[in-house]
Parts: structure tokens; C-alpha cells; sequence
């Protein structure tokens, strides 16, 4: 059920944007500092608060994901099959590692104080960004996977790993001689997007043919129906015909529990999973949503304009990135209206 208030207006728009096709972008989790990663072959440091650029990294190749260490730090995943290091304060960066492929996917894990990088090449690979410099001092190990690695999701010593095939491996970072489990994705099209559940106990996948799945993990739950479950969103009805929007990216509320999504459609979307309800739908962006990011105390989304090639090469509107204040009856839950007791 859609709210009835008006839809917010789309946010404030950052100066100096990317070039090119915006592929990620995360908040940190100490400030209001945005990182931001391209196909122009960049990373670029903003002050989402300022409206400033504080910093651009260019690379060798398109730029496929970035990630926070800390303020002053940060971890890139290129398509030149480098894994980078870049220093904020004082505009350099190293190269950590490499893949025998286009790297796809990066997370950082403050619990086991490693990069974890995933890439075309079918492998998962862990780097130790203490180590001394050279690439044989900061490699921790390589774990093959079924497939291309597409995507990663991160919490605590908990990794999930999507890849092509509908695979989905979870991992103990504690324990990475095998998967804790190996799954295939319920959704029958290609995985676009996983996010652990903040509490660790589960993760969401999204998939190209707008459909979402909400799984928990077996060493996690009671056999019980809610254990697993799938519903359809990005989708509208014209003509009699049902189009879809391939769901792009999945943002989930800490404290609610809630979960923004975005599509090709050009809509972010706030759902409650749960009830399997929409809370709330934000004015429509130039073109599709590319990524999205809640800021570390949730006061802020970070949204990516940026056309994701679905509909092939065409004209559409330049890369842009919104930072939008996020109002608290946009993302909580409503309470359950249960019927009048018969007199």
C-alpha cells in the first residue's frame, strides 16, 4: 500500500559528478564523507553535508566498487584486475593485490581487519591491508567459487558471495576452508544485488526480473514458513502488459528493519518486508538507480542517477548523484490495523 503523502522531492544534487556510469557509491561509517566509484575510471571522496569533492583517484580501468576503511582510507575494485588502496590525506594510492579478471566486488571487515575482493575470475580472495608493502605480504588466500563473482554483502564475520548461475555461498570469515553454506538464489533470472540483514541472521537478494527474496540462514532460524520468502516489486502494468524493472540496488534500515530499493524504473522505493508492503515512493530520478547508501546515523540516502545500459546504448540523462534528508515516516514500519471484535 502506497503512502499517502506526496512524494518527496528527489533531494539536493552533488557538484561534480562522474562522467560515466556511476557503479557504487557508500557512506562512511564515521561521517557524512561519500565514496563514489565509475566507469570514467575513477574514485571520487565527497563531503555529502558540504556539497564538496575532497578528492579524485584516477585508475587504469573502469572503477567497479569502493569501499571505506576508515576517513582517511579506502579499497577499490577495478576492472584492470587491481585491487587498490587509495590514502585520502594525501592523494596516493597503492595497488594491494590482483585477479587473473576484472575485479567485480569489494567489502572491508573491520572484525577480521581484512579486504575481501571478489572478480570474474571465479575466486574470492582476502587481503591484509597491515601488512608490509608488497602485494605476497598482504595476501591472506584465495577461495574458488562456482562461478563469476558478481556480488558481495558484508556483517561482522559474515560474507554472502552471488554469483553468475544463481549461486549463493555464505562464509564464517573465521572459517573460509569452505562455505558455511552453498545455496541457489529461488529467483529464476540473474542476482543484481545482495545485503546481509544487519543483524546478520539472513540476507536479501534482488534479481533483473524485479523480484526481491528475503532468506534466513539455516544456523540462524527454526524450521518455520517465514523462513524464507520472495515478492514482486519494480513492475507496472501498461497496455495490459506487466513491464519489469530490474532491482539494482537494496539499502536496509538498522533500527526498522526497513529497506529502500531501486530500479531501472527510476523510483526509490521504501518497503516493509515483512508485510510485504511499500511505505514510500520518492519523486522519480532522471533515469535508473544505480546504487544507494544510508548515511551511518540514517539522516541521509545517497542515490546514484546513472543509466545501467538495460534498455542497450541510447541517449539518456548525464550521471548524477542526490543526497536526500530521509524523514522517519518514510522508513517505520505501520502498525498492524486488526479488526473490531464481533459484538
Amino acid at each position: 500500500m502506497t503512502s499517502v503523502h506526496p512524494p518527496a522531492a528527489p533531494g539536493r544534487e552533488l557538484s561534480n559528478p562522474p562522467t560515466d556510469g556511476i557503479s557504487n557509491l557508500r557512506f562512511s561509517n564515521h561521517s557524512d564523507h561519500l565514496l563514489v566509484s565509475s566507469w570514467d575510471k575513477t574514485v571520487r571522496l565527497y563531503d555529502a553535508s558540504a556539497n564538496s569533492l575532497r578528492g579524485e583517484f584516477m585508475h587504469g580501468g573502469p572503477v567497479l566498487d569502493c569501499c571505506f576503511h576508515d576517513d582517511s582510507s579506502g579499497f577499490s575494485a577495478s576492472a584492470d584486475n587491481t585491487v587498490r588502496r587509495i590514502v585520502f590525506s594525501y592523494g596516493k594510492e597503492d595497488i594491494l593485490g590482483r585477479h587473473d579478471a576484472p575485479v567485480r566486488c569489494i567489502e572491508y571487515s573491520y572484525a577480521a581487519g581484512q579486504v575481501i575482493t571478489g572478480s570474474w575470475d571465479k575466486t574470492l580472495k582476502c587481503w591484509d591491508p597491515r601488512g608490509a608493502s608488497g602485494q605476497e605480504r598482504t595476501f591472506v588466500g584465495t577461495y574458488p567459487q562456482p562461478e563469476r563473482v558478481y556480488l558481495l554483502s558484508l556483517v561482522g564475520n559474515r560474507l554472502v558471495v552471488a554469483t553468475a548461475g544463481r549461486h549463493v555461498n555464505v562464509y564464517d570469515l573465521q572459517k573460509m576452508s569452505q562455505p558455511e553454506e552453498r545455496r541457489e538464489s529461488s529467483l529464476k533470472y540473474q542476482t543484481r544485488c545482495v545485503r546481509c540483514y544487519p543483524n546478520g541472521t539472513g540476507y536479501a537478494l534482488s534479481s533483473v526480473e524485479g523480484e526481491l527474496q528475503w532468506s534466513s540462514l539455516i544456523s540462524q532460524r527454526p524450521v518455520k514458513p517465514k523462513s524464507m520468502y520472495a515478492f514482486k516489486c519494480c513492475r507496472k502494468s501498461q497496455a495490459e502488459l506487466d513491464i519489469v524493472y530490474p532491482v539494482n540496488a537494496i539499502a536496509l534500515h538498522p533500527v526498522y528493519g526497513t529497506f529502500a530499493t531501486r530500479g531501472c524504473d527510476g523510483f526509490v522505493n521504501m518497503w516493509d518486508g515483512n508485510n510485504k508492503k511499500r511505505l514510500y515512493q520518492y519523486s522519480k530520478y532522471p533515469t535508473s538507480i544505480a546504487a544507494l547508501s544510508f548515511s551511518r546515523d540514517v539522516r541521509l540516502l545517497a542515490v546514484a542517477s546513472s543509466y545501467t545500459f538495460e534498455e542497450g546504448d541510447k541517449p539518456h540523462e548525464p550521471d548524477a548523484i542526490f543526497v536526500r534528508s530521509v524523514n522517519e515516516i518514510e522508513v517505520k514500519p505501520k502498525p498492524k490495523v486488526y479488526p473490531n471484535p464481533p459484538a
